[in-house]
């Protein structure tokens, strides 16, 4: 199968780390072409940003070179998710609702654990959005800026890892998920030194994509996930008309 695996962010670094996790857990067979839209933020830490990375988002949706079989989102406020269905009948995936779900199979409750503390707000949100707000018993944010994980020491994983145990203590949860792709490649560390399941999106979602294709499931076209009506766009999105 062929899978777009998309880094909302422009870093070039991020999004060759987030695919190298990604191809860690694939199956034999599974191609992942790692994209990043060609313009919005570096990082995404605000509603911002996070709504310019939706479009890129599309764009790289409705440009991609190769017809993809299945589509992951990897950021964590999952942008543009529901403009990529409407681009696509393939699956399409973000990492916060595949990561919510894993965990609510491992745990009766689970605690985020992510990079800035105003984004947790975002996560709050997509909780109640995906229904999974009773699952998890506490959003935490770091404070380390999304760029840092692209070299992440000693020192960084550390202050996760001091997070991450804070957090099972408090919420009396028995998970821990990641929430920025970013922290993707930390997930096997993490997991070892908590002695709990640490789930990372980027992994979850690639299975959970290459799971949706096996059984032959795409995205409905019935309803408000019917492609978007065929137009003309103006300025940097004339590359989109269809």
């Amino acid at each position: 199968m062929n899978l777009l695996l998309i880094n909302p962010n422009t870093s070039k670094a991020m999004t060759q780390a987030i695919a190298e996790a990604a191809r860690a857990v694939a199956a034999p067979g599974t191609h992942i072409d790692a994209v990043h839209p060609s313009f919005g933020p570096a990082s995404i830490e605000s509603h911002f940003e996070e709504t310019i990375a939706a479009a890129g988002v599309a764009e790289q949706v409705r440009l991609a070179q190769q017809r993809p079989d299945a589509v992951v989102i990897a950021c964590f406020g999952d942008p543009g998710l529901d403009a990529a269905r409407e681009a696509t009948d393939a699956p399409v995936i973000g990492i916060a609702e595949a990561a919510f779900h894993a965990a609510s199979f491992l745990c009766t409750g689970f605690s985020v654990v992510t990079t800035m503390t105003r984004t947790c707000i975002t996560a709050e949100h997509l909780l109640h959005r995906y229904g999974l707000e009773r699952r998890c018993r506490g959003v935490h944010g770091t404070d380390i800026p999304v760029l840092e994980l692209e070299q992440a020491g000693e020192s960084l994983v550390s202050r996760i890892e001091a997070t991450a145990r804070a957090a099972l203590a408090h919420d009396r949860s028995g998970a821990i998920v990641l929430g920025c792709a970013g922290m993707a490649p930390l997930c096997a560390t993490l997991s070892a030194r908590l002695g709990v399941p640490v789930i990372d999106g980027v992994s979850v979602a690639v299975k959970m994509a290459e799971a949706l294709c096996a059984l032959g499931l795409r995205t409905s076209r019935h309803g408000d996930y019917a492609p978007p009506p065929a137009k003309n766009y103006t300025g940097w999105a004339m590359t989109l008309s269809s």
